[in-house]
């Protein structure tokens, strides 16, 4: 937390990422039942969830029930193969340019989300994290994100602690999970986000390509 609250006069304000499906291509928890052919389950899970037709923690707890005996060493290989969203480096990467603190809010995993931070370069990633007991997975998580409202609580503790006002906070996400945010985003972004999401943002980028976030906050004159 200390790195995000160091020079608050500098600032410009502050950008918070969903990370699957907005700053990496898909869902990690996709990806990492696939090697136990459970893929298809755990994505028809995802996808009600996303769209907000389930809570969220409950569909969390069942998904990664599933991914009880998959070994540790496998996730951390699968985290760091999994596809970043096209622009996604150069957006964050001048977003940093130009002043604001960049973040990853994720309903997902830290060896994910951490691996995204050393490749993409956001300031800082809060995500949740998978149990594991001699090497392999047992089936339980625990967490920062594990609820439907925990991006948008988190995000208001930040703006305090960052001295950041709602106005010069940018939300940017796709799932129901993302739409804690909202309430506190000055501009709400949804990135080919389900119907749920676009109904409550103030823009829809429909391109697969997260550059399109710039072109927003340039005609804005945020950048």
């Amino acid at each position: 937390m200390e790195q995000l609250s160091a020079n608050r006069s500098r600032l410009k304000g502050l950008v918070v990422f969903d990370f699957d499906s907005t700053l990496m291509a898909g869902e990690t928890i996709d990806f990492l039942a696939e090697p136990l052919g459970l893929k298809r389950e755990v994505e028809a899970i995802t996808h009600r969830a996303m769209a907000g037709e389930i809570d969220f923690f409950e569909s969390l707890i069942a998904r990664v029930a599933l991914l009880k005996g998959l070994p540790v060493k496998k996730v951390e290989k699968i985290c760091q193969s999994l596809p970043f969203t096209p622009g996604a480096r150069e957006t964050v990467k001048k977003l940093k340019e130009g002043g604001y603190r960049v973040v990853c809010f994720s309903g997902g995993f830290r060896p994910a989300t951490s691996y995204g931070r050393q490749v993409l370069g956001y300031d800082a990633d809060f995500s949740n994290i998978l149990h594991s007991t001699k090497g392999v997975l047992t089936g339980k998580v625990g967490g920062e994100m594990m609820f439907s409202n925990s991006k948008g609580d988190l995000l208001l503790r930040l703006q305090t602690l960052m001295g950041i006002p709602k106005r010069d906070t940018i939300v940017v996400g796709d799932g129901a999970n993302d739409l804690s945010m909202f309430p506190y985003g000055g501009i709400k972004i949804a990135f080919c986000g389900k119907p749920v999401v676009r109904k409550q943002a103030d823009y829809q980028i429909d391109r697969f390509d997260l550059r399109e976030v710039l072109e927003i906050l340039s005609k804005l004159g945020r950048i």
